[in-house]
């Protein structure tokens, strides 16, 4: 077996297109379909099915996808080191977003307590870190974890406030706290559905608890900074977490209510993974949760509901799991703290809930 076979494979298993992948390898079809053969001749498996209209991974095929994967990423970091002529650890980290504060802290930290650490901060979506992790190509993720493969580890470390970042003419800048109801009407900027799919699906929850249809703006940007200056002009307003908020005068964030929400954060990484550089990235989440009350606001009461309305339950207020994972909740929330962070790990909401009079 040869490395250039399992390239071959590999490109063949993201292009699903013979054609388009020996293109990219600069190869004749031909030469690419007699090295196939042969690797799967020497595996005793078939890895693609393929006729004259499309191309396939069988069973098997995605099994070898991930191993091979694996493989070329260690050989990769292998000549790396030779090439640099030192054998420095790394550490390969996906962020959603440079604009969230949480991941620059903690690997600021990680990085004080490990000078000989090179940390490779990659910028990429949710579901890629996930596929990422578990072929290899990452050892360390921030985002939420709920959704996650069973094959990922996470540790949660921070419950952020959903808000609505707008300019600081608008008349939200006034409120205190922004009603989901007063996002009718409004241009309103979603997180990119492929970036951060968890984030758009929150937001739309929100306003579909609240029977609000908000106005999406038609546009979008691929980062918090890209969509900064749309909101300080007014064009739109942008609905993210407190932690992604832009120290900039042209703009401020305001809190979402009625109901609220929280997006939890947590360090991801594959399971089995021993490194110590891996538990070092969640030693420093936890201790800076600890240090800056990161999951000490649980218990605090969101807005009040506005005076006649209804009580949501849970399970009818946004959240990004499926509906079967929710559970009625009483109207009355008496549930204690540990058990709040339980209800956190699988849903995202914070509802204020009026007392009985």
């Amino acid at each position: 077996m040869e490395l250039r076979q399992l390239r071959y494979f590999v490109m063949l298993a993201e292009e699903l297109h013979f054609g388009r992948a020996a293109q990219r390898h600069h190869i004749g079809q031909s030469a690419l379909s007699q090295q196939l053969r042969l690797l799967e001749r020497e595996l005793g498996v078939r890895l693609l099915d393929r006729n004259t209209h499309r191309v396939q991974l069988t069973r098997g095929g995605e099994i070898f996808l991930v191993e091979a994967r694996k493989i070329l990423s260690q050989v990769d970091r292998a000549t790396e080191l030779v090439r640099n002529g030192t054998e420095r650890p790394s550490l390969r980290v996906g962020i959603l977003d440079a604009s969230y504060d949480s991941a620059p802290l903690i690997l600021h930290e990680v990085q004080e307590r490990h000078p000989e650490l090179k940390i490779r901060q990659v910028r990429t979506g949710l579901s890629q870190q996930y596929q990422w992790l578990l072929d290899g190509r990452l050892d360390v993720g921030f985002g939420r974890a709920f959704l996650a493969p069973p094959e990922i580890a996470s540790k949660l470390f921070r419950l952020d406030r959903m808000g609505v970042l707008t300019a600081t003419h608008h008349p939200f800048a006034e409120l205190e706290s922004v009603p989901v109801s007063s996002l009718a009407g409004q241009p309103v900027m979603l997180a990119d559905q492929e970036q951060a799919p968890e984030l758009h699906h929150l937001v739309m929850e929100l306003c579909r608890s609240a029977d609000v249809v908000p106005e999406l703006y038609h546009g979008s940007c691929d980062s918090i900074q890209g969509a900064v200056f749309l909101v300080a002009m007014g064009r739109c307003v942008l609905c993210i977490p407190a932690s992604g908020t832009p120290a900039l005068p042209q703009v401020c964030w305001r809190p979402l209510s009625s109901p609220g929400a929280l997006y939890p954060w947590s360090v991801l990484w594959r399971q089995g993974n021993e490194s110590s550089y891996v538990r070092e990235v969640v030693t420093c989440a936890q201790e800076l949760s600890r240090e800056h009350g990161w999951l000490q606001d649980i218990s605090a009461e969101p807005p009040q509901m506005p005076p006649g309305s209804a009580t949501v339950p849970l399970p009818q207020l946004a959240s990004l799991d499926p509906p079967s994972r929710g559970r009625q909740r009483s109207r009355r929330r008496t549930t204690p703290q540990q058990d709040i962070v339980a209800i956190f790990r699988t849903m995202s909401i914070v509802p204020r809930i009026s007392p009985v009079t």
